[in-house]
Parts: C-alpha cells; sequence; structure tokens
C-alpha cells in the first residue's frame, strides 16, 4: 500500500481520511459550495482568512482553520504573490518638507492622499500608470494612464481627483520627488486648491510606502495574473480591476470592508 501511495502521489494521512470518512453524508456540502464560489469570484486572489471574512458577511459561523482545512480538500490555493517593482522616478530636488512623516492613516476621506507613477511593459511598449489615493480608507480616487510619462499624466489625474473636494476639505497631498510633482504647473495646482505638499525624503521609499503597496498588489493581483490580447484590452481591465479594488475587495484593516464599503459605512454613522 505504501508503494501505491507513493506512486500516486498521496499523502497516507489524506488516504486514511477518506477511508474513514467514506460513505458518510458530508455535512460542509453548502460550506463548500460557498467557498468554491467566493474564491472564483475572486479569481484567487483570496486566501483562507479573507475567505472566513466574506463567509462571516454571509452571515456563516465558521473559523479560519476550517476554512484553511476546506481550502486545502477543495485544491484552493490563493495564487497571489508580492513581486517586485519599479516605479518611475524623476530628478532629485527639494520643494516640500515631508509632512506625511509615514503617518499613514486619516481620521476622515480627503484628508491625506498619497500618489506616484508606476511602469508597465507590455507587448513592447511602456505604459504609465499615474493614481492618487486616500489614506483613509485606501480607495483609489482618480488615475491617468498614458504611453509617456509627460507631465499632463499628472495634470489630468489631479483634474480627476479634485472633483471629489468639497470647499470644507482641508487636504494633504503627498508624493515622492519625481520631477512631475516639482513642477511649478503641479505646485501652483496644489495651491490654488490650499491643498499642503508633502515629498519623500531622497531615496526613501518608505516615505510613500502605501501607493507603493497598492502598486505591489495591483502587479501581483492583476498583471501577472491576467493574459491581455492588446495594449487597448490591458487599460479596459485595469479599469475593471480598480473599480473592484474599491467596491469589492474586502481588507482586514478596514473591518473586512472594501474600500468604498468602508467610506460609506463611516460617512452613515457620522
Amino acid at each position: 500500500m505504501k508503494s501505491v501511495l507513493k506512486l500516486a502521489g498521496i499523502p497516507r494521512s489524506t488516504y486514511y481520511y477518506w477511508v474513514k470518512n467514506f460513505g458518510k453524508s458530508d455535512q460542509d456540502v453548502e460550506l463548500k459550495k460557498q467557498i468554491q464560489s467566493i474564491f472564483d469570484e475572486h479569481e484567487g486572489r483570496y486566501g483562507y482568512r479573507r475567505i472566513r471574512d466574506e463567509l462571516v458577511n454571509r452571515g456563516y459561523i465558521v473559523n479560519h482553520k476550517k476554512v484553511q482545512r476546506i481550502m486545502k480538500e477543495l485544491s484552493l490555493k490563493c495564487v497571489v504573490r508580492m513581486k517586485k517593482y519599479r516605479s518611475y522616478k524623476g530628478t532629485i530636488g527639494k520643494i516640500a518638507p515631508n509632512l506625511l512623516d509615514r503617518q499613514f492613516t486619516a481620521e476622515k476621506p480627503n484628508k491625506k492622499w498619497v500618489t506616484d507613477i508606476t511602469e508597465f511593459k507590455l507587448f513592447g511598449e511602456k505604459l504609465y500608470l499615474s493614481p492618487v489615493l486616500d489614506l483613509f480608507n485606501g480607495e483609489i480616487i482618480a488615475y491617468t494612464i498614458a504611453s509617456r510619462p509627460t507631465y499632463s499624466l499628472v495634470s489630468k489625474m489631479l483634474e480627476k481627483a479634485f472633483e471629489r473636494l468639497s470647499e470644507n476639505d482641508v487636504l494633504l497631498l503627498h508624493s515622492d520627488q519625481g520631477w512631475h510633482y516639482q513642477m511649478k504647473q503641479y505646485r501652483q495646482a496644489l495651491q490654488e486648491r490650499e491643498i499642503t505638499q508633502s515629498m519623500s525624503r531622497k531615496g526613501n521609499c518608505y516615505d510613500n510606502a502605501v501607493i507603493e503597496n497598492f502598486f505591489g498588489i495591483l502587479k501581483s493581483e492583476f498583471l501577472y495574473l491576467k493574459e491581455f490580447e492588446s495594449v487597448e484590452h490591458f487599460k479596459q481591465e485595469l479599469a475593471k480591476y480598480i473599480d473592484y479594488y474599491n467596491h469589492k475587495r474586502m481588507k482586514a484593516k478596514l473591518k473586512g470592508m472594501s474600500p468604498v464599503q468602508y467610506r460609506t459605512h463611516a460617512l452613515q454613522a457620522a
């Protein structure tokens, strides 16, 4: 028997588990269906802890160890792995101090935003993504994407983002020392809206860790998992992913809610 199990690649514990439970009714049939459904809905991006949280949201009382065991039985494995990325860097200057100072939390929306630019290489072309993220809930407020990292990439992103502001918002906007953020036009755009500018210290990526973490998630959950037919197809799928990230992708630090759900809940409670 030992040689047969070895040939089949089946662990002894798995074999004896199925022998012991052969013929017994499965008490977890419905739970398994829900776990499979959640796993498929999120395209393998959810591990057992996030699936457990989603099960709780659906009214199931189950601990993470049981979810982990069932996922193992169903051969469901989260396919996401963090990968390094390299964001586009400009020249180094001294325009604004590091006022954010790694204080990556905000007590309400539109209090602290962070931004940066990252680069994709697809079909022999380069694409540059410029998003802005709200530190209150990790929501992507606005973004632009273009084939060249010109200043308009950032200026158009600002135009979209400013539509989310009200007259009462007092905002700090943090970036690295990329040349876009040193531009006179950029600083004037912030000054006209009475937005305080903050910049990372020279060569210190941890000063803007939240947006860098978003880029890592974006590439591991989206870029490396999808197949694209063209640059235009990539842009369409990117829009879908960012919508998913904002509206459906739950975060543990947001009490198991997505960024938009968390913001909505907080505004209703206020």
